[in-house]
This record gives C-alpha cells, sequence and structure tokens, in this order.
C-alpha cells in the first residue's frame, strides 16, 4: 500500500514540532556552563529564526481548500501552528539577546572572581533602582490609557493629539491598507505609525516615520506599547521575573501584539474595514457547526436515541399487532417553503461568491438543533420536541466566498432570520406566508443589528445603513404549512428532532424500519450490543448527508416504485425488500467507489465530476461490477458492512 500523503497543514506541523526539538536542544546547549563558542550558537539561533519565518509564510498562504482531504477545525489548528511559531520565536529572540557579546558599555569585563561578586553586588542594586522607574513609567502609561480612554468616550468630538510627550501612542499594522479615496493614507504590514486623532466612526488621523498623514481605518492598527499587558502577563512566571532587566526592556512586543491580534481579529473585520463586506456580515455560524462534525447533522438525528437507563430506545417502538413502528407525534411538525428574499446585499469586488444558501435550524435561543445544510427550492420538514416557549426556527442567509488576493475559502452569514412558533400565551402560531426581518451581525448578537456601520466621511456609506434610510429593508419570505395526512403518518415514524427535504420523508421512513427490525426483532436480547451485519444501516446515514447521492438514489426509487402493484405500495415488507435491492445496487458501490471524489461544499470542479459519475451510463457501477476483477474499488473496511449500535445511537 503506497504511504499516505499528508496535507500542507499536517507537513507544516511536523515541521514545526521538528524546530521546536531544535529549540529545546539549542536552549539546552546554551545553558550549559561550559559552552564556549558563543558565536556559533549565536548562529544556529539566527538559522532557527530564519526557519521559523519561512515557515510562518508557508502557513500564512495556506487554505483550507489546499487540503488533499477534509480537515476538521482547520481554522482553529491553523491558529494554533501561527501561537506555536510565534512562541518559537520569541525564544529564540530572547536566546539570541542573551547570545550578544557585551560592549565596553556593560562595565569592566570580570576575570576574577573576586570582582565578580563586588559587580554582582552594584548590579543588583542598579537593578532594584531600574525596576522602580519601570514601575514609574508603567504608571504613567496606565494613567495616559486612562485620559484616552475617558476622552474616547466624552463626546462626538475628536480626540486630538495630546501636549504631554507621554501621551503619545504608537501603532502598528496588521495589515497593508491602500488608500482608495483622498485624504487616506497607504499603510504596509508592521508598519509603525503614530496616532494624531481618533474619530468615533472607526476612521483614524494617523502619521508614518515619513511624515505623512492620513485617515487609517482603526481595525488595521494595534497598539505596541503593551508594557501594562506585558507586567500583568509576566506576575506568576518565575522565569521572567529572573531574566536580565536588559533583556526585557530590549525586547519588543510586536510579536505579541501580532499574536493576540491573530486571536482577537476576525478576518471580517478586516474585510469590512476594506469595503468588501457590509459590516452587517459576520462568520457563518451554522456552517461552523455543520463542519466540527456529525452532532448536527441529519445523519446523527435519523439514530435510535438510547433511554435513561440505556437499556432500551426511548424514540423507537414496535407496534406488536401490526409489527411497525409505532408513530409518535412531536410537539412541532410543520413544512415550509422559500418563496423570495429581498434586498439581500451582496459582497464585495474582492470577494468571488462561490454559492449562495439558506440554512435552518430549530432554535430556542441558546441552542440549536435539527441543522439542514441547504434549503435551495422544494418543501421541507420541521420536528421538534423543545419545551422553550422561545422556540422557533431560525434561518441564515449565507455565502461561501473566496477571497481574489488569498485565494482564502470562507463561509460567511450575510444576515439571520427567526420566526417564532409560539405567542406569549404559548399557543403555536398561524401557518401562513410568513414576511420575516433579516438582520446583521449573529442570533447571539443582541444589541448588533444593521445600523453598525462606519460613517467615513460623515454621511452614512454601510449597505445596511443606506437600505434603512431607504426604508428597503431585507426580508426573507417564507411559506409555512401544516403536514398532509399522509405525510404525517410518515413523519411520526421519524425521531421527535429532524430537519430535512420532504421529498425523502418514505425513504427516511423505510430506512427507520428496517432499522427497527434488526433491533427490536432480530437481536436475541435487548442486552446483546453485538456488531449488526447490515450494509444499508451502516452506511444510509453517511448518504444522508451527500445531497447528491441522496438524489440519485430518489430517483432510482421512483423508477422501481412505479412498476409496484397498487396494493405493493402498501405493503411495508415489499418497500422493505425494495429500499434495499434499489440502495445496494445505485448508491452504495458509489459511495465506497474509488473514482468518486469526496464531497466538498461549492466546489464546481468537485461536484461536476460527482456527478458525472453518478448519472454517467457508461460508468453506473452495480455490485457484480464492483466485485468484478476489472473494477477498483476501496480497501474492505468492516464498518462498510457492519452497525455498531453503541457509537451509533444517540446518549
Amino acid at each position: 500500500m503506497p504511504p499516505k500523503r499528508r496535507g500542507p497543514l499536517q507537513t507544516v506541523q511536523r515541521e514545526t514540532d521538528d524546530i521546536k526539538r531544535k529549540v529545546d536542544a539549542l536552549v539546552q546547549h546554551a545553558a550549559e556552563p561550559d559552552a564556549s563558542d558563543r558565536t556559533e550558537t549565536l548562529e544556529r539561533c539566527k538559522e532557527l529564526q530564519r526557519a521559523v519565518e519561512e515557515i510562518m509564510k508557508t502557513l500564512k498562504k495556506l487554505s483550507k481548500a489546499d487540503e488533499l482531504a477534509p480537515v476538521g477545525n482547520y481554522d482553529q489548528c491553523k491558529r494554533e501552528e501561527e501561537k506555536r511559531l510565534l512562541t518559537l520565536y520569541e525564544r529564540l529572540q530572547s536566546l539570541a539577546l542573551q547570545l550578544q557579546p557585551h560592549d565596553e558599555t556593560a562595565g569592566p569585563s570580570s576575570s576574577q572572581r573576586d570582582q565578580e561578586s563586588e559587580e554582582e553586588n552594584s548590579d543588583e542594586e542598579d537593578e532594584s533602582s531600574e525596576d522602580e522607574d519601570a514601575e514609574e513609567e508603567v504608571q504613567d502609561d496606565y494613567d495616559d490609557d486612562d485620559d484616552d480612554d475617558d476622552n474616547a468616550d466624552s463626546g462626538d468630538e475628536d480626540i486630538g493629539p495630546t501636549a504631554k510627550g507621554q501621551g503619545s501612542v504608537s501603532y502598528i499594522a496588521l495589515s497593508a491598507f491602500t488608500g482608495e479615496e483622498e485624504g487616506d493614507l497607504s499603510i504596509q504590514k508592521g508598519e509603525v505609525l503614530r496616532v494624531l486623532s481618533k474619530n468615533k466612526d472607526g476612521w483614524w488621523l494617523a502619521q508614518n516615520s515619513k511624515g505623512q498623514k492620513g485617515l487609517v481605518p482603526k481595525t488595521f492598527l494595534k497598539t505596541s506599547s503593551q508594557d501594562s499587558e506585558r507586567v500583568n502577563e509576566d506576575e506568576g512566571e518565575s522565569e521572567e521575573e529572573e531574566e536580565d532587566p536588559d533583556i526585557k526592556s530590549s525586547k519588543t512586543s510586536n510579536w505579541s501584539t501580532v499574536r493576540k491580534a491573530v486571536t482577537e481579529i476576525d478576518a471580517t473585520d478586516v474585510l469590512s474595514a476594506m469595503g468588501a463586506i457590509p459590516p452587517g456580515f459576520r462568520p457563518s455560524t451554522l456552517s461552523r457547526l455543520l463542519e466540527e462534525g456529525r452532532s448536527y447533522r441529519v445523519s446523527h438525528f435519523i439514530q435510535p436515541k438510547l433511554s435513561q437507563s440505556q437499556l432500551s430506545f426511548k424514540d423507537l417502538h414496535m407496534d406488536p399487532d401490526t409489527g411497525k413502528v409505532h408513530g409518535q407525534s412531536s410537539r412541532v411538525s410543520l413544512t415550509l417553503t422559500l418563496w423570495s428574499c429581498r434586498m439581500i446585499p451582496p459582497p464585495g469586488v474582492g470577494l468571488q461568491v462561490l454559492s449562495r444558501h439558506i440554512r435552518l435550524c430549530a432554535f430556542n435561543g441558546t441552542q440549536m438543533t435539527g441543522m439542514l445544510p441547504c434549503l435551495l427550492d422544494g418543501d421541507c420538514f420541521l420536528r421538534c420536541d423543545f419545551e422553550s416557549p422561545d422556540l422557533g426556527i431560525l434561518f441564515e442567509l449565507g455565502v461561501t466566498y473566496i477571497r481574489n488576493s488569498t485565494g482564502e475559502r470562507g463561509d460567511l452569514s450575510c444576515g439571520w432570520a427567526f420566526l417564532k412558533l409560539f405567542d406569549e400565551s404559548g399557543a403555536p402560531i398561524a401557518l401562513r406566508t410568513q414576511e420575516l426581518t433579516v438582520h446583521g451581525g449573529t442570533p447571539f448578537e443582541k444589541d448588533s443589528d444593521m445600523n453598525t456601520t462606519s460613517t467615513k466621511r460623515g454621511y452614512p456609506t454601510g449597505v445596511f445603513q443606506q437600505m434603512l434610510l431607504s426604508r428597503k429593508i431585507p426580508k426573507l419570505v417564507v411559506k409555512v404549512k401544516s403536514v398532509k395526512t399522509r405525510s404525517r403518518e410518515l413523519l411520526n415514524l421519524l425521531p421527535d428532532t429532524i430537519v430535512g427535504s420532504l421529498s425523502t420523508v418514505h425513504l427516511l421512513a423505510t430506512y427507520r424500519q428496517i432499522l427497527a427490525d434488526a433491533l427490536l426483532l432480530d437481536r436475541v436480547t435487548m442486552y446483546n450490543a453485538d456488531l449488526i451485519c447490515s450494509s444499508v444501516l451502516a452506511s444510509f446515514p453517511d448518504v444522508l448527508d451527500q445531497p447528491d447521492l441522496m438524489d440519485a438514489f430518489r430517483k432510482s426509487w421512483t423508477e422501481s416504485e412505479s412498476s409496484l402493484r397498487r396494493s405493493d405500495k402498501k405493503d411495508i415488507n415489499v418497500l422493505k425488500q425494495m429500499f434495499v435491492s434499489v440502495y445496494m445496487g445505485s448508491v452504495f458501490p458509489l459511495l465506497y467507489s474509488v473514482e468518486m471524489p469526496a464531497p466538498c461544499w461549492a466546489d464546481e470542479e468537485v461536484e461536476s465530476q460527482r456527478a458525472r459519475i453518478i448519472y454517467s451510463p457508461s460508468q453506473k457501477t452495480s455490485v457484480e461490477t464492483l466485485l468484478s476483477s476489472q473494477c477498483s474499488h476501496q480497501a474492505f473496511d468492516i464498518t462498510q458492512v457492519t452497525y455498531d449500535l453503541i457509537s451509533s445511537a444517540q446518549h
């Protein structure tokens, strides 16, 4: 078997581990008392610094689209690697300062032990006096920062430059900014600026080292005078307290500033300041939850839920008279259809939109459940058994984009709308066409709405603010309906909390019947938790998370169902046999085909390649061709044909 290829992020992680081992060895070698050649150690330290910088540049260029396989929590892993590299760079910077040779200003060299003790005593006295001066300077910085904060909140007037020399605070540019209008100041990443005036609209008057002045968005700047924060960080760290004061004072805070900016400044803040997206846009909350795992997908909610005793099922019961799954009603059971979206602002010219979509889930103000990956057309159903009085449906309007400058992919929320399903008295709302207002920000931001705009020149320029002023508020129109009798019977066979497409209800109900037969009838005892040999039970939940395979299965099912007699269409035993036959003959071979690429959201090339394999008659695969010697398929995995109750059931 050929060795597994590593993704770009995994390669960077391994390179960082290698650098960390070298740094640890170098620090240990420099701490030895007999380390004679300090020049050679200093050169090795500088080489490692350059290596860290190269890895950091490579990491900055990586994006999720570069990975060979899906990576969970990609953005978090990338941020962790940046933190590790920044920590290694600071260690090397501190070590380089220790290894630098002392010049004549540091005092006469100590060649005898008697003179060393006297010099150490004098150095300690100097250090104590320098520490007292440093504490006074830090206190002055605190006072100056407090004065700046008070001035910033005092009124609508601009904050002018302070007359005192101590009051001037320098800032570092977190990213490059190119001025687009007259009066803007173009800056480069890492450039140090002096802020002359802070405007409340978010545009600050700054001056660079060349004396040029202009307006800069505040989201691109971070203060470089972090002495007070460094003191708080060093309070409980004995190693840093024992360092030489000269080394402490010579350390620059640029790296710590960039490190904090990576964790605190969101990418959407930079894009908003650049004008690439409206200020009301945010990172997609529902997309992030879908990427974290299967706990928010339909493949998770279709599984049976264990009771509190873990010995029976809470939502899967068999009717002893009919041999069918016993239907259970839910607190909320309805269907809805998307009609239109009005006045939704598009992203700016710096982003290429790959997909526009609407996601929905049940939401009670704090908890989300039963998420639908995409609502485009057709009827959808929602079942939910939450007892919260604030229960409703959360709609998130989103786009998948790629930045033209960096090639970075991401998901943005263009706004959200909430439909509360119960009134103040606890009665269900009327099921009719609903016109919902689209809000900016996220559902968890109570005070964030469409008025979060930037007034760069004193008049509103944000897209959301312009629509408010012109009374053109974004709207989402959906039609909420009650469930028909036939569909209600099928929905009652499903779990009490689930969201999905109404066109797949009959398939989900048949799968639940097959699942009930295997768990409630075929098992010897209810205490038996052995693996169940069933390819349908093991792999069908994976198909539910791939819409194109689910559409192919539904198409094959419709073709086979059209040839059945009317009486057979109501016979559950005939439907179960046909479900297994159609599934194993159409979708199951495609699910584990070598030629089938892994699903990737909003990737046109991958979607086209998957569609050619799924719907092309020449490439249509069956069980016979899959088992033939001419067909290449994935290596056998026991999880493809066995159902594990312990790991699959909801606990």
